[in-house]
């Protein structure tokens, strides 16, 4: 039972009614059980809330992070009497679920469809709460209501915000793929035809033979490989869970991926994102890039286990974004044995392993630099590391004592940070170590640089 401001208000009436005209015991009880037999007819009178039949139009919606999308509530009323009240469909606070109620008002034997707004802060996928219905007796001041389960779910999908950088890459990838007239030359590349050389063609590129047989020199050019393989390995450890790009001096508890939301949004720094976040933008952007450059792409994410795994998909872009949509970092150092044995297993032949990481020195030197030799025996490494645009910020400051130590201490992480991309450079490791909004494109571009090379 609920009870509404008016009978609130009719107290207070009553109460004066009886101090001005009858002050006695007798006028308070009258009062009161005038009130007490308001609450009743209302109560007797008011539709039935558990008669009311729900269900959802949809078991499952699915939204990318940052838009929005509705969950429709259909509510029926099988019994002989209307229920005039109020519905509220209740979401996790990350589901930003608007409006919080709204009015009700079901005629015997009708159905309505209520629509609740959505706009989810973070990845994952989200039931719903409950959903309570409280229905009015015709004087409006008392109320039966009911609460249930009703089911319901929305699967939060990745932004891909980079997805605006794919057209210019795939009309490189169009350029790389000879449907303009552009032709490369790069060693492994599939061979496609001869043709006079002309000032700026690589000169290894030159055809003595067929030179010999011609007045002029003849140059070979060279198609891009197709049908190579990519595997996307994203690092879901701890390193994955840190924020970049917060207000300096003003970060969230270390390594806790529940102070920020998946969108970007953080009460401690505005553009905040965690690396994991960053790393999943970029690696959608590949995937779309690969799969339309006719390579094959597949996805592991680890930490001390398989966190997510898309092997084989013809379409990889949607398999990978519904798979990576609830991957969250776990607080645990990432065990790099199991991720260069998973990876070793996944991936047969020569590959293209894209690592999504952390650059730190220690997580580097004790991780990653010791499983280095069987990954490079086999494969091309292309390690990605998302920086953080608050230390070159930091770097950058002067203006009081407190900002000089500031400066010193985010310089001497950058020249670690260098010294670390140097070591994995010197072991033959690609390296892009790039911001939040430019990894994305970094990444896609050094993508390409490799395919023209033949290094895939």
């Amino acid at each position: 039972m609920a009870v509404s401001g008016r009978l609130a208000l009719a107290a207070v009436v009553g109460a004066l009614l009886v101090g001005l005209l009858v002050p006695s015991v007798a006028g308070v009880l009258g009062i009161v059980a005038a009130l007490l037999v308001a609450v009743a007819i209302d109560l007797v009178r008011a539709g039935s809330p558990s008669a009311l039949r729900l269900e959802r139009a949809d078991e499952l919606v699915q939204v990318r992070l940052s838009e929005e999308v509705g969950s429709t509530l259909v509510v029926v009323n099988p019994s002989r009497r209307r229920v005039v009240g109020v519905v509220r469909d209740a979401w996790p606070p990350s589901c930003a679920a608007t409006p919080a109620s709204r009015p009700l008002d079901v005629p015997a034997g009708e159905r309505r469809r209520v629509t609740t707004t959505l706009r989810p802060t973070r990845r994952g996928e989200h039931a719903a709460a409950v959903v309570t219905v409280r229905a009015w007796g015709p004087l409006g001041l008392a109320a039966r209501q009911r609460s249930r389960a009703v089911g319901g779910r929305v699967r939060v999908l990745p932004e891909f915000a980079s997805r605006r950088h794919l057209p210019a890459r795939l009309a490189r990838l169009r350029e790389l793929d000879g449907r303009r007239a552009v032709q490369v030359r790069g060693a492994g590349t599939e061979f496609d035809s001869l043709r006079e050389y002309v000032r700026g063609d690589d000169v290894r590129s030159i055809d003595w033979r067929a030179s010999a047989r011609s007045t002029d020199l003849v140059v070979r050019t060279w198609r891009p490989e197709r049908d190579r393989h990519v595997l996307v390995v994203l690092d879901t450890g701890r390193t994955s869970a840190g924020l970049v790009g917060a207000t300096p001096f003003s970060s969230p508890r270390e390594g806790n991926p529940h102070d920020v939301g998946a969108g970007g949004s953080s009460p401690h720094g505005a553009g905040a994102v965690p690396r994991l976040d960053a790393s999943l933008d970029a690696a959608l952007l590949l995937a779309a890039l690969a799969a339309r450059g006719g390579d094959r792409v597949d996805l592991l994410a680890v930490d001390r286990a398989v966190r997510a795994s898309v092997v084989g998909a013809r379409d990889p872009l949607p398999a990978m974004t519904a798979a990576l949509s609830g991957v969250e970092p776990a607080l645990v150092e990432t065990d790099m044995r199991l991720l260069a044995a998973t990876v070793l297993t996944r991936a047969s032949r020569r590959s293209l392993v894209v690592l999504f990481t952390g650059l730190d020195d220690a997580a580097v030197a004790e991780g990653l630099e010791p499983v280095l030799g069987p990954l490079l025996h086999r494969h091309t490494l292309l390690v990605a590391g998302v920086a953080d645009p608050a230390v070159a910020s930091l770097a950058a400051g002067r203006g009081s004592g407190e900002a000089v130590y500031g400066a010193a201490a985010a310089t001497v992480a950058q020249e670690e940070r260098r010294a670390v991309v140097g070591r994995l450079q010197r072991r033959g490791v690609e390296v892009v170590d790039a911001p939040p909004d430019e990894l994305a494109p970094a990444l896609a571009d050094r993508y390409l640089a490799l395919k023209a090379r033949g290094r895939l």
